[in-house]
């Protein structure tokens, strides 16, 4: 028994293969706790070996995954110290470009001349020239919906962004790509504050020394490469750190050109609207924020449909971003925005020119100041010339006629009323043929020639023979005038000749009393072009502008007394009282006398009531005037007056073509009489100051030399030639 209870040593098939019952009948004693923990531990050493085994085994893909990381770590270790260093240099950047910002009123009007306003005779507003700038506004003093159009077309992020919109960039850039060009060309994606700063030329000035141009100066400011783009971007978050929003927003509200002249938003309201920037109203605000893109293209007085058009697509940009309500957007599409009285006329731009090029170049067209200038203007007038030359092409001018026309009405002073250059009437900075265009007067001239007989004595009833007639022109041989039709009339009075615009007794009157006395009597009375030194002067051989000889005209009128044309009445500065300087024209010295003055008017409204200048009769008033044709027409003239007015209109082609069945007494005429009846209504008719001559002047007839002949004999043959003395 004691044997059997004896422990028995294991067997060693037991320790290799422990049975189940052993492992079972071990498991209640406590020492197997620590078998476990060492099974744990020799399972966990075995796990912690397998990644060194597999780094040390996998070989490639560690060293590879090693290599990325080596690669990655070095260009972030080289990105985030390069981003510093930028970072620093912008900081840089930024802080100088803020000490050289000046305070914000001092950018508000940045132009590098002054603006010509020009008011007519009544004081009215017409015409604007030069850069014009309509006072300082603020975002607090322009209209609302001004406000936020401009934000609403050109950065409606602008109070979120810091001066630079990367989201705005990366746009500008996939439109410029999609559309073929490259990423710079194009749409910019530029904000408000940089736009400032294109504006404000990154604060460099316009020196006159440095630029051939202010054009120059303003094309190099608006450079899109890569490098300016930088500066403008660092100009920018300058201005943004400098300048609040509000502040920003009004420099660039102060600064923008909207297109003719115009500088800032307050020129541009006054100019197309005739109102204050804070009256405006949605419409008008979107046409004025749609000049921004375009403002030369998109100026209402260049294309008003456009503009309007263009209107429409930024009230739905702020009907879109919450600006005007539904009902609100409505209105102002169902109301686009008109233009003022005058700035739909414009009226006066041929006028204006010419005043602008006769007034001082230091107060007009190089001026730094704001200038006023009172003129004598009359739009009535000039609107009344601008339709009568339209409807006379309209209506009695073959369709595709290439023919331009002039027009000038002054007072009998010089004072010019109306100027009408070319037939488009809306432009300016054109070929004025009234004032630029020197050409062959033709018969228009002879009231010169007959105005020195009268001067001399001579009665509008004295005679002179038309029959065929030559001299002998020294170096050119012999010369026949010839009349118009290519008949003669015999014995005529002066007037009849006149009347009828015969060339041969014009030529042989003007050699009667002297070329020469001729030639200063139209040059006193203001013909101030080389006047032709041979016979043919008599028969406007010699050039001159429609201005001249409606001014020439004028002193007819007048009684015989010279004038100077003249447009500009008073100069002044912006906010002056005391005008700089006064009108530079009006009537002069005396060229003849009045009663040879008036005889002469009673000559010339033959011409209009019975001879070729019919076609300008004015029913119910008198008039007087003169045609003109010259050489193989090339130019076509009719000048007259009324008691009230003068107008001279010339007609013609500008590269010298003959006209096609054109004399004075035509279209000239008719544009004359279209030109008069407008001018002359609501008027009351005015009797012309003539004087009828009483009696012929009877010229003595030298007696001839029977004996000695020679000399004797051609002078009295000459003068029988002349006036038909008998034998």
């Amino acid at each position: 028994m004691s044997d059997s209870k004896r422990r028995k040593p294991p067997l060693v098939a037991d320790r290799r293969y422990p049975s189940a019952t052993r492992k079972t009948a071990a498991k209640p004693k406590s020492k197997a706790a620590p078998k476990k923990k060492a099974t744990t531990r020799k399972t966990a050493s075995r796990k912690t070996r397998k990644p060194a085994r597999k780094s040390g085994g996998g070989g490639i893909f560690g060293w590879v995954r090693r290599a990325i990381g080596w690669v990655f770590g070095l260009i972030w270790g080289f990105t985030w110290r390069i981003g510093m260093i930028v970072a620093l240099l912008l900081a840089l950047a930024i802080g100088l470009v803020y000490t050289t910002l000046p305070d914000v009123t001092a950018l508000l009007d940045g132009r590098a001349r002054g603006s010509v306003t020009m008011l007519d005779k009544d004081g009215n507003v017409f015409a604007w020239r030069g850069d014009q700038f309509g006072g300082v506004v603020t975002t607090d003093t322009v209209s609302p919906h001004l406000k936020n159009a401009v934000i609403a077309t050109e950065d409606k992020r602008f109070y979120r962004h810091f001066g630079i919109s990367p989201r705005g960039v990366a746009s500008a850039v996939r439109i410029n790509l999609s559309e073929g060009r490259g990423p710079l060309s194009g749409h910019g994606g530029s904000t408000i504050t940089q736009q400032t700063a294109k504006l404000l030329c990154l604060g460099v000035p316009y020196d006159e020394t440095q630029w051939d141009s202010e054009k120059a100066y303003e094309d190099d400011c608006r450079q899109g490469s890569l490098w300016r783009k930088i500066k403008e971007a660092v100009y920018a978050m300058a201005m943004e750190v400098k300048y609040s929003k509000d502040e920003v927003l009004t420099i660039y509200l102060n600064r923008a050109f909207l297109g003719a002249g115009a500088r800032g938003f307050e020129a541009a309201s006054q100019r197309y609207f005739g109102k204050s920037a804070a009256e405006v109203n949605p419409s008008e605000a979107a046409m004025l924020a749609g000049l921004l893109v375009a403002p030369t293209r998109y100026a209402p007085t260049n294309n008003l449909k456009r503009s309007q058009d263009r209107a429409r697509v930024i009230v739905g940009l702020m009907e879109d971003q919450g600006y005007l309500t539904s009902a609100q957007a409505d209105g102002a599409r169902a109301n686009p925005a008109e233009l003022s009285a005058a700035a739909a006329a414009r009226a006066g731009g041929y006028f204006a020119d010419w005043v602008m090029s006769s007034g001082p170049e230091y107060f007009t067209r190089n001026t730094t100041e704001d200038v006023i200038i009172r003129t004598t203007l009359d739009q009535r007038i000039q609107t009344s010339a601008e339709e009568a030359m339209n409807f006379v092409f309209q209506e009695k001018v073959r369709e595709g006629s290439k023919a331009q026309a002039a027009i000038v009405v002054m007072s009998a002073d010089g004072a010019v009323r109306g100027m009408v250059g070319g037939r488009k009437t809306r432009v300016t900075g054109a070929f004025n043929r009234a004032t630029q265009a020197m050409r062959q007067t033709g018969s228009a001239f002879k009231p010169f020639v007959y105005a020195t007989a009268l001067e001399l004595g001579y009665s509008p009833l004295d005679t002179v023979v038309d029959a065929p007639y030559c001299l002998n022109i020294p170096g050119s041989g012999e010369w026949c005038p010839k009349n118009y039709t290519n008949k003669y009339y015999g014995q005529v009075t002066l007037t009849q000749a006149l009347k009828d615009s015969l060339n041969i007794p014009a030529v042989k009157v003007s050699e009667a009393v002297g070329r020469d006395l001729v030639r200063k009597v139209a040059s006193d009375f203001g013909i101030d072009s080389d006047l032709a030194a041979g016979p043919a002067l008599a028969l406007g051989a010699s050039e001159s502008t429609l201005l001249e000889m409606t001014g020439a005209y004028a002193g007819i009128l007048n009684g015989g007394s010279s004038v100077t044309p003249y447009g500009l009445v008073e100069l002044q500065l912006l906010g002056d009282e005391t005008p700089l300087m006064g009108s530079g024209g009006g009537i002069g010295e005396r060229v003849i006398q009045t009663g040879a003055a008036e005889q002469l008017i009673w000559m010339m409204e033959k011409v209009v009531a019975e001879g070729s200048g019919r076609r300008a009769a004015l029913p119910g008033w008198q008039a007087a005037g003169k045609t003109g044709t010259t050489q193989a027409a090339r130019d076509a003239w009719f000048i007259g007056f009324t008691a009230d007015y003068v107008a001279g209109v010339w007609m013609g082609y500008d590269d010298n073509t003959p006209l096609s069945g054109v004399t004075g007494g035509g279209l000239p005429a008719e544009i004359w009489h279209e030109t008069m009846v407008r001018v002359q209504d609501g008027l009351t008719p005015k009797a012309l100051p003539m004087r009828a001559p009483v009696r012929p002047t009877r010229i003595p007839e030298p007696k001839r030399n029977r004996e000695g002949g020679g000399f004797g004999d051609a002078v009295d043959q000459l003068l029988k030639d002349i006036f038909g003395g008998r034998n």
